[in-house]
């Protein structure tokens, strides 16, 4: 799964919105203002994706060298998926899509709350 892709993936799951909020190499796509995958447009071989912590166990340990512990990310809820053909088109959307559904389930984001400087 190359990152066009990816994104026509993403996009097509409801209310989906992307943005760059990591500078313009992260592309980075949302549901009710959270984050459910993050590539890096600069090494598109890999994203990270949200999952119920034993399935990640599962996806690590039936695929070790594809499915890796979240890179910069919580590792007990994120994989970094490899992008270099060898996973199935099929599993990387299962896994995007229950990364979505994760993420949707949990409602939206929380507004910030900013402080004020006194």
């Amino acid at each position: 799964m190359n990152p066009e892709e990816l994104r026509e993936f993403c996009m097509a799951l409801e209310s989906t919105t992307e943005d760059f909020p990591f500078g313009a190499e992260n592309l980075v796509f949302r549901i009710g203002g959270k984050i459910y995958l993050i590539i890096d447009l600069e090494q598109a071989d890999y994203c990270n994706v949200k999952c119920n912590p034993e399935k990640a166990i599962q996806f690590r340990d039936e695929f070790p060298e594809d499915v890796l512990p979240g890179y910069h990310m919580n590792k007990k809820h994120w994989n970094t998926i490899r992008l270099n053909g060898k996973l199935p088109k099929t599993l990387i959307e299962t896994m995007i899509r229950e990364s979505f559904e994760l993420v949707a389930a949990s409602g939206p984001a929380r507004p910030s709350k900013k402080r004020s400087v006194k």
